[in-house]
C-alpha cells in the first residue's frame, strides 16, 4: 500500500466486517485520517460527544483493524476541530453549552447514510413476518398504529434493519417530523454529558419535543437508576402527546432483569414483536440478494453451503458474502465451493459433539413444557408431550448440522414425520405464544454456545 489513503480504505473494509452496517455509516465511515507518525493514527472529528463514543465504543475496532493491516499495534488519537461540517465556524471562546447542545442536536436529528434501509430490500420470512408487519404499519400511521412498538431479538437478526426502513417511510410521508434516531448506550452517554454540562434541560427538551423517537438496544438504559428514571420521564411526555415511540432491544422487556416495572409496563403497553433466526429458505434469499446488490450471482451449491452453515446471523451472512465479492476481485477469478469452506471456517466455531447437543436440547425443552425427556423420547402420544417432541426436532434442525433422517432416528421416528414436525412448529411459532417463546429460547441459547 502506497499511500496512508490506501491503509485506510483496507482498515475500513476489515472494520465493516466487525460492526453492523447502521454502526459503520454513522461512526466509522465519515472519519477523517489527518496524519500517522510515532505509530500512532490522528483522526479528525468535530464535538467532544462523538470524540467519546468513537474512543469507548470503536477504538478498539479501530486498533485490532490497523494492526491487522499493518502488521504491528498502533495507538489511537483523536482531535476535535473546532468547526462543525456544514456549519458556520463557531470561535472556542465564543462557544457555550447551548451552542454545542444545539449542534449536537442538529446533527442526531438528521440521520445520514440510513437511505439503504427500506422496506423493499428487507428480506421477509417466517422469522420476522410479524415485525415487519408491524413496521409496516407504524410507518404509515405513526402515533396511532401501534405505541410503543418494541422489537426484540438477538444482534444480527435485522431489528436495526426493520427501525431505520421504519425512520426512511416515516420521513418520506411526514418530511415536517422531527426524528431522533439513537441507541440506549448514546442516551445514557448524553444524560451524564449534560449533568456534568450542568444543563439538563437541552437535553430534555431534545428528547422530549420530538414527533418520532426510535431507540436502539433500549436494555443499555438498565445501567443505572438515573438513566431510567429520566427515559420513564421522556417516554411519558411524548406518549401523552400520541408522539411515536419505537424501540429494539436484544430480549422481551420481561427477561430484562434489572428494568424498573413502570418502564416494563409502558414498554409492553403496545406491541412486541420478536425477531428470530431466518429459516434455510430465507437465509437463501437473503444470500441471494446480497449477491446481486454487490454485482457477484453466485452458484446455488455455494448459497446452499453459506444457508446451511451460518444459521443465526444475518450480519454474518452479508459479512460471508461480501468477503467473497473482495477474494473474488483479489484473485480475479470466481471462487469455488473448497474456498467458501475455508472462508465460512475463519468465522465459525465448532459445534459441540452431536450426541451432547441433541440430550441437552431435549432437556431444555422437557422442562420448558414441564414433561421428562423420556417422555419426549417416547411413544406416548398426549398433546403436551407430543408438542414438546416436535419443538425439540424443530430446535436440533436450527442448531445442529443433522439431516432429518438423522433426526428422526433419534425419536424413532420417519424422516416424513420430522417434516410434519417442523411444518406443524412453523405454524404454532405463528399463533402460539408459549411454543414460540420456548423455541425460540432454546435456538439462542444453543447457538450462542456454539
Amino acid at each position: 500500500m502506497d499511500t496512508l489513503n490506501d491503509v485506510w480504505k483496507a482498515v475500513l473494509a476489515i472494520c465493516r466486517t466487525k460492526v453492523s452496517e447502521v454502526m459503520y455509516n454513522m461512526w466509522l465511515s465519515p472519519l477523517e485520517l489527518v496524519k500517522f507518525e510515532n505509530d500512532t493514527v490522528v483522526f479528525c472529528i468535530n464535538t467532544d460527544f462523538k470524540k467519546t463514543i468513537i474512543q469507548d465504543k470503536f477504538g478498539a475496532v479501530l486498533r485490532e483493524s490497523f494492526e491487522e493491516v499493518m502488521g504491528f499495534p498502533v495507538d489511537i488519537d483523536i482531535i476535535v476541530s473546532e468547526i462543525s461540517a456544514g456549519s458556520k465556524p463557531v470561535p472556542a471562546a465564543e462557544k457555550t453549552d447551548d451552542t454545542e447542545e444545539a449542534e449536537k442536536e442538529e446533527e442526531e436529528k438528521t440521520p445520514t447514510g440510513y437511505e439503504a434501509y427500506t422496506f423493499d430490500n428487507f428480506i421477509v420470512g417466517k422469522s420476522n413476518n410479524f415485525a415487519y408487519s408491524i413496521c409496516v404499519g407504524v410507518a404509515q400511521n405513526p402515533g396511532n398504529y401501534s405505541n410503543p412498538l418494541l422489537i426484540y431479538g438477538r444482534s444480527g437478526l435485522g431489528k436495526t434493519h426493520l427501525m431505520l426502513a421504519t425512520l426512511n417511510e416515516i420521513k418520506k410521508n411526514h418530511p415536517d417530523y422531527v426524528i431522533i434516531y439513537t441507541t440506549g448506550e448514546n442516551f445514557m452517554n448524553e444524560m451524564v454529558e449534560s449533568i456534568a454540562r450542568k444543563n439538563p434541560s437541552a437535553f430534555r427538551n431534545k428528547y422530549r419535543n420530538i414527533d418520532v423517537l426510535l431507540m436502539d438496544d433500549i436494555q443499555f438504559i438498565q445501567r443505572g437508576e438515573g438513566v431510567q428514571e429520566e427515559f420513564f420521564h421522556t417516554f411519558d411526555a411524548l406518549y401523552q402527546k400520541n408522539k411515536q415511540i419505537i424501540l429494539t432491544s436484544d430480549v422481551p422487556p420481561r427477561n430484562m432483569e434489572i428494568l424498573d416495572e413502570r418502564l416494563r409496563t409502558r414498554f409492553e403497553m403496545g406491541i412486541t414483536a420478536d425477531v428470530t433466526p431466518p429459516d434455510f429458505d430465507t437465509r437463501r434469499a437473503i444470500i441471494i440478494r446480497k449477491g446481486q446488490q454487490l454485482a457477484m450471482p453466485l452458484a446455488d451449491p455455494i448459497v446452499d453451503y453459506i444457508a446451511q452453515k451460518i444459521k443465526n446471523n444475518i450480519r454474518q451472512i452479508e459479512g460471508i458474502v461480501k468477503k467473497i465479492a473482495a477474494m473474488t476481485n483479489a484473485y480475479g477469478r470466481t471462487l469455488t465451493l473448497d474456498d467458501i469452506k475455508i472462508i465460512i471456517r475463519d468465522v465459525t466455531s465448532e459445534s459441540q459433539p452431536v450426541a451432547v447437543t441433541v440430550e441437552n436440547v431435549i432437556d431444555y425443552v422437557s422442562k420448558a413444557f414441564g414433561v421428562t425427556a423420556a417422555d419426549i423420547k417416547s411413544d406416548k402420544r398426549q398433546s403436551k408431550i407430543n408438542t414438546a417432541r416436535q419443538v425439540a426436532m424443530y430446535v436440533l434442525k436450527e442448531v445442529t448440522d443433522l439431516t432429518l433422517q438423522e433426526i428422526g432416528e433419534y425419536f424413532k421416528k420417519t424422516h416424513a414425520t420430522v417434516i410434519h414436525a417442523l411444518t406443524t412448529v412453523a405454524q404454532k411459532m405463528q399463533d402460539t405464544p408459549n411454543v414460540r417463546t420456548i423455541a425460540t429460547g432454546a435456538i439462542q441459547e444453543f447457538q450462542e454456545k456454539q
